[in-house]
């Protein structure tokens, strides 16, 4: 059974329980002050504590989406790569898809009428890297009406260590475009969604790595030309939106920022904004001044040409740590007089779930505005 298993958490729960019954049980029994009736009550004190633990442990992990799997949660996680092979005629393209979920709305189980999620694994021909990822394709891109149209795209990305699974079951981004286009509020749209982690377990913060991973181009470049190549996306300059919380936030500012041509809107939920530097990320900048400067996303708004994209940030006044700093991006970024910046400044919130869902239908909104009129 699964890390994220509904089963292993209600036998953690129920194996607590019997601890726990079984301690009150015993209890009479242990109250004696010899060693082996201290070292009962010592033992069965333990268990239960490490069971409820546990049982707090897997409830958060199924709720926050940290971990996917045990390999995953003991650093063990070995992605499967995607082969590609470059031998004349044996090239099976950069985009492959691998399988199929239904969207979990009412209305019946056909495309036309639900839209569909795709499983597909993307191999970047410049970064070289591979990565899997969840399409989402509205109804109307399997409707006949719409046979010849095609669609704006966003990609959306988790916070690290984040599961891209948990875009669909626990943010509800299928669910919440399609509403929102039901209800006139934004245009169908393709979503690809996946983690920013695209070289597990190593966090790039989507930084190209000097001899390492080129996570930037990968998002800048690789990933745009992959989905176009193969869906019906639209292919107008700046045509595309890009969205995350946390790690992803920062991404994909930064990459809406450096990428300009391709992306016409970022938007950053609960972002940071300056590549973080710790065990998870290694050496991300190899002494490179300039290389650290650039991601840094304050320094980069004020010391380079302002890029002609539209950014959106969200923070809380009570709850998020990034709230002067967000509050100082809007500024310097309004300074610029080019860049566009909008922002969500909720009352309180913390950095959880729960306050993106509370921001992520405004921010698909304004998304699909700013796509619209490229």
């Amino acid at each position: 059974m699964g890390l994220t298993s509904k089963k292993v958490l209600a036998l953690a729960v129920l194996f607590a329980v019997l601890l726990f019954v079984a301690t009150v049980w015993l209890w009479p029994r242990l109250a004696r002050r010899n060693w082996r009736a201290v070292g009962g009550r010592v033992g069965v004190l333990l268990a239960t504590q490490v069971a409820i633990f546990a049982c707090v442990g897997l409830a958060t992990n199924q709720a926050f989406g940290f971990y996917a799997s045990w390999a995953d949660l003991f650093g063990q996680e070995t992605d499967q790569g995607v082969v590609v092979d470059h031998a004349a005629g044996g090239a099976v393209g950069p985009l492959k898809v691998v399988g199929t979920q239904k969207v979990q709305v009412s209305g019946g189980s056909r495309p036309q009428l639900t839209g569909q999620i795709q499983e597909v694994d993307i191999a970047g021909s410049s970064s070289r890297i591979a990565s899997p990822a969840f399409i989402y394709l509205p109804p109307e891109y399997f409707q006949p009406q719409y046979r010849t149209r095609t669609f704006p795209a966003s990609v959306v990305l988790t916070g690290y260590p984040g599961t891209a699974q948990a875009l669909i079951s626990k943010l509800d981004y299928p669910r919440t475009a399609q509403d929102l286009a039901k209800k006139g509020r934004m245009q169908p749209m393709i979503l690809v969604m996946l983690r920013p982690t695209v070289a597990p377990p190593r966090d790039t913060e989507c930084v190209d790595v000097p001899g390492g991973p080129q996570s930037e181009t990968f998002f800048g470049k690789d990933l745009p030309d992959a989905v176009s190549g193969h869906y019906r996306v639209a292919k107008k300059p700046g045509g595309w939106g890009i969205i995350g919380d946390s790690t992803g936030g920062y991404c994909a500012l930064k990459i809406a920022m450096h990428h300009p041509s391709v992306y016409g809107a970022g938007v950053g939920l609960s972002p940071y904004y300056k590549a973080a530097i710790d065990p998870t990320t290694g050496d991300l900048f190899q002494g490179n001044k300039n290389l650290k400067n650039r991601a840094d996303l304050s320094w980069s708004i004020k010391h380079e040409p302002a890029p002609d994209t539209s950014l959106l940030v969200t923070s809380s006044r009570r709850g998020e740590s990034d709230y002067r700093a967000t509050m100082k991006f809007i500024d310097d970024v309004k300074a610029t007089g080019r860049t566009r910046i909008s922002s969500i400044i909720l009352e309180s919130g913390g950095h959880n779930f729960n306050t993106w869902l509370r921001e992520i239908p405004g921010s698909l909104e304004w998304i699909s505005a700013r796509l619209a009129e490229r």
